[in-house]
């Protein structure tokens, strides 16, 4: 259940912008503050049943995004691909060439900036 909270939470902050005001507000009322399916209904004034329908569309539409996009998929497979390359680099910086280490400081700074950015 955790990992479906996490990944419904991931999902929501890469295409949360595309859902309507009300279905980002449920997804957030229900995943990030912990309300109860009564509780938003009664914040509302719905029924508990409309409370899961909106937030079961929601999800699905958050994961019909990722389906057709992938950028979550994307995201994590370039962080990973950052890390092995910084992993890489640093087993070069044991060789002693003072222009080789300059390239490889420089390298990393670069990597760093990049890691920034995703």
């Amino acid at each position: 259940m955790l990992a479906k909270v996490v990944r419904i939470g991931l999902l929501n902050d890469f295409y949360g912008c595309l859902l309507t005001e009300r279905q980002a507000k449920f997804i957030e009322l229900y995943y990030n503050d912990d309300l109860s399916l009564s509780e938003i209904a009664e914040k509302f004034s719905i029924s508990r049943q409309g409370v899961y329908d909106i937030l079961r569309r929601s999800v699905d539409q958050l994961e019909e995004y990722e389906s057709k996009l992938k950028l979550m998929e994307k995201h994590f497979a370039l962080k990973g691909y950052i890390e092995n390359l910084k992993q890489l680099i640093n087993e070069f910086k044991d060789i002693n060439c003072s222009e080789l280490r300059e390239k490889i400081d420089k390298t990393i700074e670069l990597l760093k900036q990049i890691e920034m950015l995703v």
